[in-house]
């Protein structure tokens, strides 16, 4: 996909997960790595739902403005992610029930959510769930190279998730399937629900050829 389809693609996701309530204000950004190793990410204090094209912030490979509006704050994150993953596209938003979940005292940092659902199990795999740090803060990105890339899907405390993928729709589809998740998660707590056992799993990373890294749950 060329770089000019690209922001359009950004901008058509982004509208669509700010339409549905998933990241409200001016929160969450997008980012996509290029060909030539930059980024289009987009830029600081501006709704996903009204992006404009032409004013994605453009990054060459060491994260320079070579382009466009400034770019977030949260530039540390998604070079963090880039840095620790084969990723192509990054997603990070401020949706009310993966931001709830991160809040919980009872959360496994290492594997935040129970397999509830296949789909959970197919899009993400398994969740990590990383201190609170100012937004911005560089720290961020530090604790997310800690992670040593065994994590396609990140909470951050107090704050929101972070998703990777292979492409921009892989990245939005596990976003909207964490905070699905996590959502259940919060409707079934304390219910002591059935999840997925370990063979449902495995059959499923078996049958779908999902990642090794994969959690066994």
């Amino acid at each position: 996909m060329n770089e000019s389809a690209l922001r359009e693609q950004i901008c058509r996701f982004g509208a669509s997960l700010f339409e549905r309530g998933l990241t409200p204000g001016a929160s969450g950004n997008i980012s996509v790595r290029l060909s030539d190793g930059g980024w289009l990410v987009t830029p600081t204090n501006v709704s996903l739902g009204f992006l404009d094209p032409a004013r994605l912030s453009r990054l060459d490979a060491s994260g320079r403005l070579l382009s466009g509006d400034p770019p977030t704050k949260e530039i540390p994150l998604h070079a963090a992610i880039y840095e620790s993953r084969k990723a192509a596209a990054v997603v990070h938003l401020h949706s009310t029930h993966a931001v709830a979940v991160s809040m919980l005292p009872e959360i496994n940092p290492a594997n935040a959510l129970p397999p509830l659902t296949p789909y959970y199990v197919m899009r993400c795999g398994c969740t990590a769930l990383v201190p609170y740090h100012r937004p911005g803060d560089p720290a961020v990105g530090d604790a997310i190279r800690g992670l040593g890339g065994r994590y396609s899907c990140v909470l951050l405390a107090n704050h929101g998730s972070v998703l990777a993928g292979e492409t921009l729709e892989a990245a939005v589809f596990a976003a909207e399937e964490l905070e699905e998740t996590a959502k259940l998660y919060l409707l079934l707590r304390g219910a002591a629900p059935r999840v997925l056992d370990s063979g449902q799993v495995s059959d499923l990373v078996e049958h779908f050829n999902l990642s090794p890294e994969l959690c066994r749950m």
